[in-house]
């Protein structure tokens, strides 16, 4: 079903005649816009489009099936006229807007209603042309990244890793990068979202690199751990290696359609708990991905949601030992109905280096 069609039939469900949609991610996944200001009203009837003259051209050629308006005053005295005019008595608004928008709602004659995830909720399943921008993000990053990964070595520091990513990604197509590329050697690998710093790749060393692609809006994130040759307990290193992958495997083989997505979380701790390391994982086992790097599902012990097919999210396990380094190993894949595919193509098994 059409997202706009699906919306505007919800409303009488949640109480409300019109919905005020604010967030601009939620706006480019019911319109197309790309900018970066705007807002849409909607009721059973009315579809209005609201931004500032900024893009007026831009609003002409990507968005259809809204009326347009270029606003000649503040936006929400601009709203709340045309909410009035279209017969609006209760108005649902996204959580996520600002306070001081909040505040500017709270006129006589309408009552506003706040709405929590509503469109988050439609966007966990994805359609054909989301997953096609998807995909084309996953081969983006993974081209990106083969291209770099033969500078991993001893001697070049994480942040130069990361810039030559960065470069790559934007080569390969990439409009913008989804998040700060996580490039992180030694103990710094211990830590799960570690900044790039001037710290030289050695011996021994953890090194994992956690980044992500972009088409046409959608992202991909994928992580890989390697280990460099010599130093010291390097067996035990390979241990810790192989539970993650252990952990991330046997989670990916249990995703289909109807299952918890808590219950793919415990199989991957559950594996990481059994080989000893069971407080050295904290985080959850995944997120869901698409128009935000991180977006529903969540894929943790305290999800309480069940999967569907079109979901979309990552599994990514991971093991962290304050001082000694880390590794995570971060996959995406795609809900079906008997089973999942696996979107990231990039070798998982251990790789000396």
């Amino acid at each position: 079903m059409n997202p706009v069609v699906a919306l505007t039939e919800s409303l009488a469900q949640k109480g409300m005649n019109g919905m005020l949609v604010s967030n601009i991610k939620n706006i480019r996944y019911l319109t197309g816009f790309t900018g970066s200001s705007a807002c849409l009203l909607i009721t059973g009837k009315n579809r209005i489009f609201f931004t500032d003259s900024r893009y007026d051209e831009q609003t002409k050629r990507e968005v259809r099936g809204f009326d347009i308006i270029i606003e000649q005053q503040e936006r929400p005295r601009e709203l709340l006229d045309k909410a009035r005019a279209s017969g609006i008595t209760t108005l649902g608004f996204e959580s996520t807007v600002s306070y001081s928008f909040y505040k500017s709602l709270l006129r006589k004659g309408i009552r506003v209603k706040c709405v929590t995830n509503l469109l988050e909720d439609m966007r966990r399943v994805k359609g054909m042309l989301e997953m096609k921008m998807i995909s084309r993000a996953v081969e983006r990053a993974e081209k990106a990244f083969l291209e770099m990964k033969p500078y991993i070595r001893t001697g070049f520091s994480e942040k130069h890793l990361a810039l030559r990513l960065e470069a790559g990604l934007k080569n390969q197509g990439c409009a913008v990068i989804p998040f700060d590329i996580i490039v992180a050697a030694g103990s710094n690998s211990a830590m799960p979202h570690a900044k790039p710093t001037d710290y030289r790749i050695r011996q021994g060393d953890f090194v994992m690199i956690d980044w992500a692609g972009e088409a046409g809006g959608y992202f991909s994130d994928m992580t890989r751990t390697f280990i460099m040759r010599g130093g010291k307990d390097l067996p035990v290193r390979k241990e810790i290696y192989n539970t993650v992958l252990g952990a991330n495997r046997q989670a990916i083989a249990i995703v289909r359609e109807g299952i918890m997505a808590r219950s793919v979380d415990k199989t991957a701790r559950d594996i990481i708990k059994k080989a000893g390391y069971g407080d050295c994982f904290g985080h959850g086992t995944g997120h869901g991905v698409g128009l935000d790097v991180h977006e529903l599902p969540r894929i943790s012990r305290v999800s309480r949601e069940t999967l569907r097919a079109g979901m979309v999210f990552t599994v990514e396990p991971g093991i962290y030992l304050s001082g000694v380094g880390g590794v995570r190993i971060e996959d995406m894949v795609l809900v079906g109905k008997q089973g999942c595919r696996v979107l990231t193509s990039l070798p998982e098994e251990l790789e000396v280096l």
